[in-house]
């Protein structure tokens, strides 16, 4: 797809161009262990420096967060089960101070099942959709023009079940991103084993089921995160079988054609071991995943002709159970969260290979799950 190709690369020659010599982001984290919200941080691009994470915003368990466009505003799903009396999590706003960084709460709205554990936002800045883990449902939220999040617009229960009676008798959304041309939302269902694709209605936030409605990893993957690459591929984590499982993408028809499916652990890993995170560099050169048992970042190179992919390397994070990691504007740095360590560490991406060097700079976080740059849109 070469208009998407000149977007990506459009986007990183503004982002680059436009930041300063550090680059701010959020960390997003599961509350009531030491953390009290959502934290800002600065990362130095000369350097690989962090400063001292200061609490932005105090709301219950921020487990992830989308950026707006703009960078007026911030989003977040809270990873509970009640609100407000009722069986479902939150969903909340907030406004950005552009000279602290700190958050302002707006409003929030029901998720609309309990557990939501995942939002991203659409191109446009107009809606912003979340999944219900608990709750096995997705749904999506317009945003109002001060930035605040209007009743639902959109709601879909999932149904059905796989072969992972611990896991699976249920199911469990994982997460939902919108394609690059904003006309369809895909959804990972941890539950069903399958990413399940909707049609997208720009300008209600409407969700309606595509045809074909899904497509389907092995029985028992647990489909988690997922990340587009290259243009026309999909890259899709096994959370349950520690693979990355490789799709060829219709733009036009929302469609999803299996390629392969990989392990993301060193063929000698005897342990126990789920995926958490997949992203893609903005060179589209390298596809990058996490391991929580392993702990560690596996590192696969991409061919762009034919959507496979090369293992690299496997890196230690430095920390215990990796959850999400980031890559920041310019593309030379990736942090890694380790939740359970409590630590952020800063890993330099060598331009040449994608390897991943340690550059001796972390900080202490409480429970850290989700990494977002304020200088790009997530």
């Amino acid at each position: 797809m070469k208009r998407v190709a000149l977007l990506l690369a459009a986007i990183m020659s503004i982002a680059s161009s436009a930041l300063a010599e550090t680059v701010s982001f959020y960390i997003g984290t599961y509350t009531g262990s030491g953390s009290k919200g959502i934290y800002v941080s600065k990362l130095d691009l000369a350097t690989g420096a962090l400063t001292e994470p200061e609490l932005a915003a105090e709301v219950e368990s921020p487990s992830f967060l989308a950026i707006h466009p703009s960078k007026q505003f911030v989003y977040a799903v809270n990873e509970v089960g009640n609100f407000q009396g009722g069986k479902t999590g939150a969903v909340s706003a907030f406004a950005v101070d552009a000279t602290t960084g700190k958050l302002r709460l707006l409003n929030q709205q029901p998720s609309g099942g309990d557990g939501p554990c995942h939002i991203s936002m659409d191109r446009q800045g107009k809606h912003v959709l979340i999944a219900n883990y608990g709750g096995g449902s997705v749904a999506a939220f317009p945003v109002k023009p001060d930035g605040s999040l209007a009743e639902r617009s959109a709601f879909v229960q999932h149904t059905g079940s796989s072969v992972n009676q611990n896991r699976q008798k249920e199911p469990h959304a994982h997460a939902i991103n919108l394609d690059f041309q904003n006309n369809f939302a895909i959804a990972a269902d941890l539950g069903l084993d399958k990413l399940l694709v909707y049609r997208f209605d720009k300008r209600t936030g409407a969700l309606s089921p595509n045809d074909p409605p899904s497509a389907s990893l092995k029985p028992g993957a647990g489909p988690r995160h997922f990340t587009f690459a290259g243009g026309p591929y999909l890259f899709a984590l096994g959370e349950l079988d520690s693979t990355i499982n490789s799709f060829r993408y219709d733009f036009t028809r929302g469609a999803l054609t299996p390629i392969e499916s990989l392990s993301t652990l060193p063929s000698d890993f005897k342990g126990n071991n789920s995926t958490a995170e997949i992203r893609a560099h903005l060179s589209s050169k390298w596809i990058y995943a996490s391991n929580r048992g392993h702990d560690s970042i596996a590192v696969f190179g991409f061919d762009p002709a034919s959507g496979k992919l090369t293992h690299i390397e496997n890196v230690s994070t430095q920390g215990k159970t990796p959850r999400n990691f980031g890559m920041e504007p310019t593309g030379k740095y990736l942090l890694a969260a380790n939740q359970d360590s409590g630590n952020i560490v800063v890993f330099k991406i060598d331009p040449a290979t994608g390897r991943l060097t340690p550059t001796g700079h972390s900080v202490k976080v409480a429970k850290p799950v989700c990494i977002r740059f304020l200088g790009f849109p997530s």
